[in-house]
């Protein structure tokens, strides 16, 4: 059966010499990834706007959203697509290499505040403004959420009576967990696991963000026992996984929020993205998703602009 599917560096030592090492781990078939935007219009002068994202599909379908619905605004869009992780987009965003990235309210705002607390959607919403670097704006949130989700196979969730990320302290140190790379470091991951629920798991397989289907292989097979996949992933029904709830809030909310170069965005630009985002939808992440990553194989610009014409944003 086909599945196709889907660091954290605390500082750049340099802001050259990091963003230079993280393109080249990041870049695909060592292409530039910063480099020609594609997709319409280029980036030129005027109203042109630059819109990126980080390296995984969803991603790469809402930059493709954001693009075609600046152009429909009458703005010159151009994308450049699979970027690599946070540390590298965001710098990216910060130096003007892009211009604008689809976010995750609850991540960017660890990111920003490595002390931050705050995990439920309206708390989150209400602080991140004031952790904003110079510069930059976070625009409306969407109702659309995609969060990482610790689950285990039915099989596994039977063995060891698991309905929770608690339940895992007693067995945690006999179970191998799955994870994209940066999952070891932030918050959220390894660190917050051990600090909240006292679960340090046997071992840690990394993985790309961009190749969650490794990971979806490896916990089927019971080579790992623990993985974390995306909310949105259409395979966590399809395989009846058992996300396993988080009663002390180590994963908060994390809704789609378009972030921008401030002075780089016309008013019709921001006007457009809010309005994407008061229609984008959580089961719109998984329908796209299945279009692109399911067996449609739908190339990302095709499955946004479907999505933009259904809505009404284009004709």
């Amino acid at each position: 059966m086909s599945k196709n599917f889907l660091s954290t560096r605390r500082a750049f030592l340099g802001a050259a010499a990091g963003l230079s090492v993280a393109l080249a781990v990041t870049a695909c078939g060592g292409a530039d990834p910063l480099g020609a935007a594609s997709s319409d219009g280029a980036a030129a002068s005027g109203d042109a706007v630059v819109v990126g994202s980080a390296n995984f599909p969803e991603n790469a379908i809402l930059a493709e959203i954001y693009a075609g619905a600046l152009n429909a605004a009458g703005l010159k869009a151009s994308t450049k697509l699979n970027i690599g992780a946070r540390e590298v987009y965001m710098k990216a965003l910060e130096d003007g290499s892009i211009d604008v990235v689809p976010e995750y309210t609850g991540n960017l705002l660890g990111y920003l505040d490595s002390s931050n607390t705050v995990v439920d959607g309206p708390g989150i919403l209400a602080a991140l403004p004031g952790k904003m670097p110079a510069g930059l704006s976070a625009l409306e949130a969407s109702s659309a959420e995609d969060k990482d989700a610790i689950v285990v196979t039915a099989e596994t969730a039977a063995k060891y009576k698991l309905t929770s990320i608690e339940d895992l302290a007693p067995v945690c140190a006999e179970l191998t967990l799955a994870a994209p790379s940066e999952f070891s470091t932030r918050p959220y991951g390894l660190p917050g696991l051990k600090s909240l629920y006292n679960c340090v798991p046997k071992s840690f397989v990394p993985f790309s963000a961009s190749s969650e289907a490794l990971n979806l292989k490896a916990l089927l097979n019971d080579e790992v026992q623990i993985a974390d996949i995306f909310t949105t992933s259409p395979e966590i029904t399809a395989n009846k996984l058992v996300v396993l709830e988080d009663p002390k809030g180590l994963i908060g909310a994390q809704q789609v929020v378009p972030v921008i170069k401030t002075d780089k965005l016309s008013a019709a630009g921001t006007t457009a993205l809010n309005n994407v985002s008061k229609q984008l939808t959580t089961e719109d992440l998984i329908a796209l998703r299945t279009q692109v990553e399911g067996d449609q194989k739908m190339d990302p610009k095709a499955a946004a602009t479907a999505w933009l014409k259904d809505k009404g944003i284009t004709k």
